[in-house]
């Protein structure tokens, strides 16, 4: 397997990956497409098609944002989040847009991006289409790309040939797993641990240094994002009216440390809060870590952090390991199922999200390989079958809250397989097919749409 551990772990905007950072992928790509083929000086306009979940929930996770600074030239990990409004709002103001940051093209938005509410693209629910028109009017390029989750992007052709896109077969790595029956023989006969095997086939790419710098990188993001999530009042964006909760709760933690001693379990308040923050700066498309996606952002930092604040011992060599254990588990579920929620509803989100976490946890604890594998396939039993039905097709109900959920849920996941000698009757790739199944089984209105569930069954305004 090809995959890199700065696949699972992408530098970003909220509110969503499959949603905001992959149609912003996308849409630069287009341009990049254009500019090497020599077209731009034929483009007088760009048009933008939207199907399935990126029309039915594009508006509440801010795709139409997305796909304009993508055009622009902007790309998720440079914008920069306090700059969006502005650059929205010169498009819509012109009515032009300067495609790839250079070139002033024709771009009204109720004629050149359109939501195509209940049609789908053949190949993944979240399809979209960009054509570039001449100054007669005439389409003369135009290509189609899917979204298929954690900010992963396929053009028409590689949907096709590479399924989920998730190999490049250029590159040769010393322990090429494909799920985890592979990942526990390797240990077994090479004699390493989760995360010192994926670090090996790391080094096909970086060196040891580059690598320790873009891990430290990707925790520095979470951990900053946290700290933001706590400074910020008022309410979250897109009309629901849902008030920030992260800085009063730190507020109370922190005016009244005394209550801990009381209250053994008053650090799952800190975990929530963590989780909290993360994810109202998600909601309020600010600056977060993709892991392994937006809508369950807050759960592998939230877990990181308990590991760094609470955990005695905690280390920077532990941090690294964390996260490279956690992205070891992520690549098994990107290979053989989905860490999309309009594929496979939010058990591909958050219960991915807790199985990484789960795992991780259990890593940095000193849990054996096997007990690795024992906790992030709990992380994931318990969230099978989980739905995606977000309120007013907003990153915020039930999916803040949820992510405290299952980072609470990676941390017992944690603790019961670290109880246990790593025997046990489910299997991490048992789970993970089961996911699969259930995904595909799932009715549509469960999967990002907001069409059924607490979407339909809750006034949103």
């Amino acid at each position: 397997m090809a995959l890199s551990i700065f696949d699972l772990f992408k530098i970003g905007v909220g509110p969503s990956s499959s949603h905001t950072v992959g149609p912003m992928v996308a849409a630069n790509r287009f341009v990049a497409e254009l500019t090497e083929g020599k077209l731009m000086p034929r483009v007088a306009a760009v048009k933008v098609s939207l199907y399935g979940s990126l029309a039915m929930t594009g508006k509440g996770h801010a795709t139409d944002t997305a796909v304009m600074l993508g055009l622009l030239g902007e790309q998720p990990d440079l914008v920069d989040p306090a700059a969006i409004d502005d650059l929205i709002a010169q498009i819509r103001s012109s009515g032009n847009l300067l495609l790839g940051g250079t070139l002033p093209v024709a771009f009204r938005e109720a004629d050149h991006l359109r939501f195509h509410f209940g049609e789908s693209l053949p190949k993944h629910p979240n399809g979209m289409r960009i054509e570039v028109l001449d100054a007669a009017g005439l389409i003369f390029y135009s290509n189609v790309y899917y979204s298929v989750g954690g900010g992963f992007v396929l053009s028409d052709i590689e949907a096709n040939d590479q399924g989920r896109g998730v190999e490049d077969e250029s590159i040769e790595v010393p322990y090429p797993f494909n799920n985890a029956v592979e990942l526990l023989a390797y240990g077994d006969e090479a004699g390493l641990s989760i995360a010192e095997l994926v670090m090996e086939n790391e080094r096909t790419r970086y060196g040891d240094a580059e690598i320790s710098q873009r891990l430290l990188k990707i925790w520095q993001v979470m951990d900053d994002c946290i700290r933001e999530g706590c400074k910020h009042t008022g309410e979250l964006p897109g009309g629901l009216h849902i008030k920030r909760r992260a800085h009063d709760m730190w507020q109370e933690l922190v005016n009244h440390p005394e209550r801990s001693i009381k209250d053994h379990l008053t650090v799952l308040d800190w975990v929530n809060l963590y989780a909290i923050a993360v994810n109202e700066e998600n909601a309020a498309s600010g600056r977060v870590v993709t892991a392994p996606t937006n809508g369950a952002a807050g759960v592998i930092p939230a877990v990181l952090a308990y590991y760094d604040r609470f955990v005695p011992g905690s280390s920077v060599e532990g941090i690294k390991t964390f996260l490279v254990t956690a992205a070891a588990i992520g690549m098994l579920y990107k290979k053989n199922a989905s860490i999309s929620a309009a594929e496979v509803g939010c058990q591909g989100e958050i219960g991915v999200a807790c199985s990484m976490a789960a795992g991780a946890l259990c890593a940095v604890l000193g849990g054996s390989n096997r007990q690795i594998e024992n906790a992030a396939e709990i992380g994931m039993e318990h969230n099978l079958g989980l739905t995606c039905d977000p309120i007013g097709g907003l990153v915020q109900v039930p999916c803040i809250e949820r992510n405290t959920m299952g980072a609470v849920k990676a941390i017992n996941a944690a603790r019961l397989a670290l109880r246990g000698t790593g025997e046990h009757h489910v299997s991490l790739d048992s789970v993970i097919e089961t996911m699969r199944q259930t995904g595909l089984d799932m009715q549509d209105k469960y999967k990002e749409t907001s069409t059924g569930g607490l979407a339909v069954n809750v006034v949103a305004c």
